[in-house]
């Protein structure tokens, strides 16, 4: 047995729960060896080709039985137990991000821009290298926006804008004014630079997370906008007012389980009821709010479409115009997976709202 050490931060713990110990693993592991070490919270390290430890990650997922279908909750329960397991399987990584295993890619670049140097022996979980490798090819390629007529680059741990309805809503929406607007988490900035393009003569965009903060002002310096744009730590408003305040809050309640969770999931509907309440505190007299959200939470059962008119009201808000547009999503929906099923029946829509 051996203590795993993480690259960035000493004994840092990517998953819950965590372990302290490690028993060595090569090719000769079957999957079902594997699951049942998982299961007990053992860590393996690996030390077969890097290949069959891709293999065999896959083989242990097929292996962790499903949820029941029609059981949301559920479905939740077994993703985070799917992460804690599967991460459970760990690649070394020699100083200077190298993977010591045969037939291995080169991951310097995409580990250093997400971990920083490494100087010393550590492990990773194969689970959480993938992702990173699959970010870094995201950040290098990034994503056509017909509405731009560009490409965004998302950067590791900031959600790519993959799904565009919300992003043509907001490029086609008749806007308030063209002298200032607040972007309200704004992530890979992508609304910001929409909003730029339409003509905006300034956009602050704020956010929490200091990866989307980098990432938002690569992009708008990409684009050319990094003199009409501005980008800014806060929670939700910068200070002042604005004919146009934009928020595409994340659209269940729920508590974040992993990195990108925190554009999906809203702890209490936090910062979509934050939003709202604080709105007109950052609007000019005949400024508007749009609220861009999916009904998906009505559809999971996990917020009535009376609520969040409540919400609007409440705040001291009206209703001014709702637009709509159905998904395209990019992959065929499962129709046993209860969040595919509740996303086949979707629409995203733009709340235009005012004091």
């Amino acid at each position: 047995m051996a203590r795993l050490v993480l690259p960035g931060e000493p004994d840092r713990r990517l998953f819950s729960p965590p372990t302290r110990h490690a028993a060595a693993a090569d090719d000769r592991l079957s999957a079902d060896a594997a699951l049942r070490s998982m299961s007990t919270g053992t860590a393996l390290l690996w030390r077969g080709s890097y290949p069959a430890a891709r293999h065999l990650l896959d083989a242990v997922n097929r292996r962790i039985p499903p949820p029941p279908p029609d059981d949301y909750p559920r479905y939740r329960a077994d993703r985070a137990r799917r992460a804690r397991l599967l991460s459970l399987l760990y690649v070394p990584l020699d100083p200077g991000h190298v993977v010591p295993l045969r037939r291995a890619p080169d991951v310097r670049a995409a580990c250093t821009a997400v971990y920083g140097p490494l100087d010393t022996a550590a492990a990773v979980p194969l689970r959480e290298l993938l992702g990173v490798l699959g970010a870094a090819e995201w950040r290098r390629r990034g994503v056509a926006v017909p509405a731009l007529g560009a490409r965004i680059h998302p950067h590791y741990g900031v959600f790519a804008p993959v799904r565009q309805e919300y992003v043509d809503l907001v490029a086609e929406a008749p806007l308030p004014g063209t002298d200032l607007a607040f972007d309200i988490g704004t992530g890979t900035g992508v609304l910001t630079a929409v909003l730029a393009h339409r003509g905006v003569a300034r956009v602050v965009a704020t956010d929490t997370d200091p990866r989307a903060i980098a990432c938002a002002t690569d992009n708008l310096a990409r684009l050319g906008f990094a003199g009409r744009t501005e980008v800014v730590p806060a929670d939700l408003f910068p200070r002042g007012r604005a004919p146009l305040v934009v928020a595409n809050p994340p659209w269940l309640p729920g508590r974040p389980r992993g990195p990108l969770d925190h554009a999906v999931y809203d702890p209490g509907s936090r910062m979509l009821r934050g939003f709202l309440d604080r709105a007109r505190r950052h609007l000019t007299p005949h400024g508007e709010a749009w609220l861009v959200l999916s009904d998906l939470a009505e559809h999971l059962g996990l917020r009535t479409r009376a609520e969040l008119l409540g919400w609007i009201a409440a705040a001291g808000l009206r209703v001014v115009d709702r637009t709509e547009a159905t998904p395209r999503h990019p992959r065929a929906l499962d129709s046993t997976d209860p969040l595919h099923r509740a996303r086949a029946a979707e629409v995203t829509s733009l709340w235009r709202l005012s004091p």
